[in-house]
């Protein structure tokens, strides 16, 4: 029987088992797909969401695969203005101890799939789909769409914003829709003019009710292109395909130089943003939340994917320990981790006035934020792209110990 049934094998999910195997757990990853894979296109990756890799022992993969990022680059993108850009060189990274860097989201999981099947502790398991979860004193039970119940010491709910465990631990419902609909593509880097290429910035053009970003993945072979509106969309949903008119529709605010990057776009798809409240209680005994499944956000502070990484981390400290404590130990991680991801999940949303200004708004925007200095930027992000989330918990050891109920590790 394994220690620990881990539903979910996204970014969350395997880092979870990679965590709990730094102190000898025996773990059960249950994928609902009929594989394991990742879906989407990149990742931004602050310094935090490395630190947590360079815990997991694959900081130095990813670094060796991403593109480092020199600038967060704010333009507005109706006047064309360059507004302002958030340096992300030498002071930053030395301030930070990592790169902000970008990946492809298939590159980040493939890391993390490896290194999973690489561990005798770790079973892989797909086309296996959790409905709900038992519990008793002795133990937890995943309970599957095909009438079975998988038996474990715990169980950490990591199936996204649509948990299937959060849905019997929390009980909210469905999530809340935005309101707005975000079209994505990629295309070859090699199509896009020299001009507009910014191979080492993240850039934004914010316009009235839309605001459009792009960055290099996959070494700079492709770009990336988000483009969000705020359209009053009503229905959640994923990956529907989109016309070059229809996108062209959306942006018809947004200047030139964004419009000329757009129309190289091909195999749109679009999704409408969903999110939840905040909740202070991810735990039910012996059963956890981690990741989207206990915190989801908007994409717009690009912190999703590293709250999922340091969730896992921290969680993965507090593991080693017996079976009576489990309980405790998730209770002891919900409380070290909710307030920082609430704060990031509530700035996501407010976020939105950032990026959608119009007018003397969009102006009074403008120049608050050309007047900031480089250390400004930095004081802004420090609380989140430190590493000061990641700090060993107290009675937490770095490292496994000898035994876990007298097992050898």
């Amino acid at each position: 029987m394994p220690h620990l049934i881990v539903v979910g094998g996204g970014i969350g999910g395997l880092a979870t088992a990679l965590a709990a195997v730094r102190h000898g757990h025996r773990v059960l990853v249950l994928e609902r797909a009929d594989a394991f894979a990742e879906i989407g296109a990149g990742i931004q990756l602050a310094p935090n969401g490395i630190h947590a890799l360079d815990r997991l022992g694959l900081g130095d993969a990813v670094r060796a695969t991403a593109v480092r990022m020199d600038e967060l680059r704010f333009m507005d993108g109706v006047t064309g203005e360059h507004v302002v850009s958030l340096p992300l060189t030498e002071r930053y990274r030395a301030r930070f101890g990592n790169p902000y860097a970008v990946v492809h989201r298939a590159e980040l999981h493939s890391r993390l799939l490896d290194a999973c099947r690489a561990s005798e502790l770790i079973e892989l398991r797909s086309g296996c789909a959790a409905v709900g979860y038992e519990q008793d004193a002795a133990g937890a039970a995943v309970l599957t769409a095909d009438g079975r119940r998988i038996t474990a010491d715990a169980v950490i709910g990591a199936d996204g914003i649509h948990s299937a465990i959060r849905g019997q631990l929390v009980g909210d419902g469905a999530p809340r829709v935005s309101g707005i609909t975000v079209y994505r593509a990629v295309i070859p880097m090699e199509q896009v003019p020299a001009e507009l290429r910014h191979n080492t910035s993240v850039t934004w053009w914010t316009g009235p009710g839309c605001h459009f970003v792009h960055y290099p993945i996959a070494g700079g072979k492709y770009l990336n292109l988000a483009a969000s509106s705020d359209n009053g969309a009503r229905e959640a949903l994923a990956g529907v395909p989109a016309t070059k008119g229809e996108v062209r529709h959306e942006f018809t605010a947004l200047g030139e130089d964004a419009q000329r990057l757009m129309d190289l776009g091909e195999g749109w798809k679009s999704w409408v943003l969903i999110d939840r409240d905040p909740v202070g209680t991810w735990t039910d005994g012996r059963v956890v939340l981690l990741g989207d499944a206990a915190h989801p956000m908007l994409h717009y502070v690009a912190q999703g994917a590293c709250q999922g990484l340091e969730d896992a981390v921290v969680l993965g400290d507090l593991l080693d320990c017996g079976t009576g404590e489990l309980a405790q130990r998730f209770e002891k991680y919900n409380a070290e981790r909710r307030e920082r991801t609430a704060r990031i999940q509530l700035l996501a949303r407010q976020s939105i006035a950032l990026w959608h200004a119009a007018g003397p708004a969009a102006s009074t925007r403008n120049a608050r934020l050309s007047a900031l200095s480089e250390d400004d930027l930095h004081d802004y992000v420090a609380w989140m792209h430190g590493s000061e989330a990641l700090a060993p918990t107290a009675g937490a050891p770095e490292g496994p110990g000898p035994t876990r109920n007298g097992e050898p590790r």
